[in-house]
């Protein structure tokens, strides 16, 4: 049936949770603190070092725990890639934390520059709270991450970044769209993200 003027657009329900696992898997954590720690890294020292300084802390920030989630998956002690079992966090969550802490120990030392330094302290950070508040509620990582992405970009290339903020609604509809967390999981997470990366980028970069 063809819509007249005035008449609601209905998405088909297969159609709506096919969108929704592709910007899940778009804005998944590994995803955007890539992007994120590279741009950064580029920016806060351009050219081809700034790219290196990007790289070497992405292989701890995303590469390792990433690559760890992915192991638990074949092995089938994660039921899959997004640790969708909140029960099933505490370690990917611990080694995660545990890595980006050894990273940003490794770039201090090699000195890196001040804003990556402050990407990978955030992270740390981030980490430690959402190890503290998994053990007991399952808040929404891809929130947060995207909370905090969106912060960084703002801080460093300025305010006209800000329209972008409805994307993070997007994240988040898709978050419970696949009943991977309640609405409150995804705003709360949202709300930590930005506000850590607003603090601690703010104050280290």
């Amino acid at each position: 049936m063809v819509p007249v003027d005035g008449d609601p657009v209905v998405v088909p329900a297969g159609v709506a949770t096919r969108v929704a696992r592709l910007v899940t898997e778009l804005t998944a954590p590994a995803v955007l603190v890539t992007g994120l720690t590279v741009l950064i890294g580029w920016h806060g020292a351009g050219g081809v070092r700034g790219l290196a300084w990007g790289l070497l802390a992405t292989v701890f920030a995303a590469g390792i725990p990433f690559a760890y989630i992915l192991g638990g998956v074949r092995r089938g002690r994660l039921t899959d890639h997004h640790i969708g079992r909140r029960e099933q966090r505490r370690v990917p969550l611990l080694l995660g934390l545990a890595s980006a802490a050894a990273g940003l120990a490794l770039l201090a030392a090699l000195g890196a520059p001040r804003p990556v330094l402050a990407l990978v302290a955030a992270g740390v950070v981030g980490l430690v709270v959402a190890v503290s508040v998994s053990h007991w509620w399952k808040m929404s990582i891809h929130s947060a991450v995207a909370a905090g992405t969106l912060v960084v970009l703002v801080l460093t290339f300025g305010p006209w970044l800000l329209p972008a903020a409805p994307l993070l609604g997007l994240v988040g509809w898709s978050r419970v769209r696949l009943r991977d967390h309640t609405v409150a999981q995804v705003v709360v997470g949202g709300l930590v993200g930005g506000l850590v990366a607003g603090v601690v980028f703010s104050a280290l970069s």
